[in-house]
């Protein structure tokens, strides 16, 4: 007779920076709980594809996985600076924000606090709820790739976002042709296929795109980048403090309390906080890069605006991208070795740039008659099934921009979340008792 599997109190899915600081509020809050994360990766790491010389976190340091709702934490930024001895150095840097390649060993280093609840080299595949008829309440069974299989009363979803991958590049299956999730080890293959002489394409105009044009315009083994972007210009980010004010706490009420209209019309106003657009370090950067090259007489770096991207045609000799100068009217067409698509992410909802669910959770939603995801102030979704299910870090349209892969909310996030864990489970338990 096989042993029953134990049912969990809390089951969580990634193990990112959302979820560290969720595990983090649990053992801080509630640490009767019995709890275990799910991660695909085979350890704690933090955008390794994206850790570029000099690149930073865009960030207030303070704002990290604990301090906004403990700064007496022992996980705090503070502490990890304390604790590897460097306090000083690090306050010494003459940085704005914190290096995201120190940011990343932070973030791996709270992560190995909690190496006994975490199962790495796990990727989730499927979500089932379950009501059996031995009375022991309905829970959720989840299956990995590898077989194995978790039972729990709640769930915490923080997979990280789709990435959005526009027109004309919709479909087409080439390692050539790469999403900026996978830029460092996407470079690598190109320069050792093209013996140094690789060809680079940049889509888009975000940070990031900024960031690899900069980091790729001065690697070795290339010869040529094409920046690309519908942009007059790589824009600068809206840094204002009294945009930053998205950031808060206060506003995410403001926000999930804000009509389908308004939601829209602060999305739009407040686009530029985050998205096609770049702090004015690196754009000075890139501004500097390409007159240089000027003065040179080199054409390593090219940047073209106000450009819309046609077609993209794999070939042997390269990737062909095809793109029309909407100003002018005047087409290119131009062979790469290598494509990526820093276009950034989707988001949860019905328009563009938007899937209905995540994607562990659309058979259920499906099965259950649910169009669209209806995300509470407190992260929960109702799947009509009675179960207790939260989303961590995917809520940018019901929760405003601080559920935009910021690390501003996780900590009080984490709080609302855990919050809600206690009295949703507590209220089952009366209920079976």
């Amino acid at each position: 007779m096989s042993t029953p599997r134990k049912i969990l109190d809390v089951l969580g899915i990634g193990f990112g920076p959302a979820n560290i600081a969720l595990a983090i509020a649990l053992e801080e809050l509630s640490p009767g709980m019995s709890v275990q994360f799910l991660e695909k990766r085979l350890g704690p790491l933090w955008q390794p594809n994206m850790l570029l010389p000099g690149s930073d976190i865009q960030n207030h340091p303070l704002r990290d996985l604990v301090t906004p709702r403990n700064p007496r934490s022992r996980y705090t930024f503070t502490n990890f600076l304390f604790e590897q001895d460097r306090l000083y150095e690090h306050l010494n840097l003459p940085l704005h924000h914190p290096l995201r390649a120190e940011y990343a060993q932070y973030i791996s280093w709270a992560a190995n606090f909690f190496e006994d609840i975490v199962t790495y080299g796990c990727e989730a595949v499927s979500v089932e709820a379950v009501t059996p008829s031995n009375g022991e309440g309905a829970h959720y069974k989840v299956c990995c790739v590898d077989g194995k299989v978790f039972l729990t009363r709640s769930m915490v979803l923080a997979p990280g976002r789709t990435p959005h991958i526009p027109a004309p590049f919709t479909g087409i299956k080439d390692r050539r042709v790469r999403h900026l999730n996978d830029y460092l080890p996407a470079l690598a293959e190109a320069v050792a296929a093209t013996d140094g002489q690789c060809r680079i394409a940049v889509i888009g105009g975000s940070q990031s795109a900024v960031e690899i044009l900069l980091h790729a315009s001065g690697h070795a083994g290339v010869r040529e980048v094409v920046g690309f972007t519908r942009n007059f210009g790589y824009r600068q980010k809206d840094t204002s403090p009294f945009s930053d004010e998205v950031y808060f706490p206060s506003f995410v009420d403001t926000f999930h309390h804000a009509s389908a209209e308004h939601k829209a019309r602060l999305r739009q106003e407040l686009m530029h906080t985050n998205y096609s657009s770049s702090d004015i370090d690196v754009l000075n950067q890139l501004y500097v890069r390409k007159y240089e090259q000027m003065l040179q007489g080199e054409g390593l770096l090219q940047l073209r605006t106000c450009e819309d991207m046609i077609g993209c045609i794999p070939t042997p000799d390269g990737v062909q991208i095809e793109s029309r100068q909407y100003l002018q009217g005047i087409a290119h067409s131009q062979s790469f070795d290598l494509v990526v698509l820093a276009t950034g992410f989707l988001d949860l909802g019905a328009g563009d740039r938007q899937e209905p669910f995540p994607r562990l959770l659309a058979p259920i939603a499906r099965k259950n008659g649910i169009d669209t995801l209806t995300i509470a102030r407190d992260y929960q979704v109702d799947l009509n099934n009675g179960l207790p299910t939260y989303l961590n870090g995917l809520c940018e349209s019901s929760h405003g921009m601080g559920d935009a892969g910021s690390f501003s909310l996780l900590a009080l996030r984490s709080q609302n979340i855990v919050q809600s864990l206690v009295s949703n489970l507590q209220t089952r338990e009366q209920c079976h008792a």
